[in-house]
């Protein structure tokens, strides 16, 4: 195992902001660790980079514990949101300031240097000024600056928190693509669901300095851990339910759930895929409430009585408008009984 935290901890002001996670990452592998803002993400990137000395616990690299090993001799290339690019150096010599505090003689560095302009798509810029550089640029400039010098593990920190969504959804593609193809393993942490689905093997869920959940992107996705998990994964239709052999009594009524669904009170989830609209009449009565436009489909809010609001995926031509009745029903396999 390349990275190994076992009950690693970080308090502030007798608070922990890291509590004893316990967290592996396996060579060629790329982990993306998700959360809100105070979940201990960025925390347990400093743990592991050096940065932030552990209370308790340990982080090992290879097999060996790094208690006492400084940040520049852990071999690990660390890329923060913001860049944090040298002004006063030209492209080429960003890249090269990690070769070049190793000790690399010029020709390498300079091989190097082109290599890695090559590598993220800036072949050529290695005179030209930071400063003129676009927020995309930049971006893969600091990554080659982090990938110069062959670090056994990257990290990530909210990697493309800064760029226009278009920008993120290009840049993520050509991560991906590049990772794969140097054998990079990469440890990252974002707030960006989405980023962190399209990059990573394994998403890791973290919520107040602990692990909520871990597992691949189709794994956390279709069963989400809990109900914190599924509701900052975006799902709205949350609530607790009493579960039976083939249905649940929720505040919208009798929901099927899945064949050998666990029985009790329990948490149900149904994704908004799961919501069939019917004509008015049929199923259970709802009336339209709002809607969302979502770019693939409309988001379609619905009332039921008192009941929590209904979350729909409608098609955008088949989409109810706001007022209108309908009935509703609901599909099982759509449905997820949580732990």
């Amino acid at each position: 195992m390349l990275l190994s935290l076992e009950g690693a901890t970080v308090r502030f002001g007798g608070r922990a902001v890291l509590d004893a996670v316990d967290l592996e990452v396996a060579e060629h592998e790329v982990v993306c660790v998700l959360g809100p803002s105070g979940s201990g993400k960025s925390t347990l990137l400093r743990a592991v980079a050096g940065l932030q000395p552990l209370d308790s616990g340990r982080v090992s690299l290879e097999g060996r514990d790094q208690a006492g090993v400084p940040a520049h001799r852990r071999g690990v290339g660390l890329m923060f949101q913001d860049h944090q690019l040298f002004p006063q150096r030209d492209v080429g010599g960003n890249v090269a300031f990690g070769l070049r505090m190793h000790g690399a003689p010029k020709r390498q560095q300079a091989e190097r240097v082109q290599e890695l302009l090559d590598l993220v798509g800036l072949p050529g810029a290695a005179r030209r000024d930071v400063a003129a550089l676009s927020g995309g640029e930049q971006q893969r400039v600091a990554l080659a600056r982090a990938l110069a010098p062959s670090p056994r593990l990257l990290m990530l920190d909210e990697p493309l928190g800064q760029l226009d969504r278009s920008l993120r959804e290009r840049l993520v593609v050509e991560l991906k693509e590049l990772f794969g193809r140097l054998g990079t393993t990469v440890l990252a942490v974002t707030h960006d669901q989405g980023e962190a689905f399209a990059l990573a093997d394994r998403v890791v869920v973290m919520r107040d300095g602990r692990i909520a959940q871990s597992g691949t992107p189709l794994e956390v996705w279709q069963r989400p851990a809990d109900a914190f998990v599924a509701r900052f994964l975006g799902f709205e239709n949350v609530v607790e339910a009493t579960v039976g052999a083939e249905a649940a009594d929720t505040p919208w009524g009798k929901v099927p759930v899945p064949e050998g669904a666990p029985q009790g009170t329990r948490t149900l989830l149904v994704r908004p895929a799961g919501v069939r609209l019917v004509p008015d009449g049929t199923g259970l009565r709802c009336t339209v409430a709002a809607r969302t436009f979502r770019g693939t489909h409309v988001a379609v809010h619905l009332q039921h009585g008192d009941a929590p609001r209904l979350e729909a995926a409608c098609a955008l031509r088949a989409a109810p408008e706001v007022g209108d009745e309908v009935g509703v029903e609901f599909d099982a396999t759509e449905i997820v009984v949580l732990d």
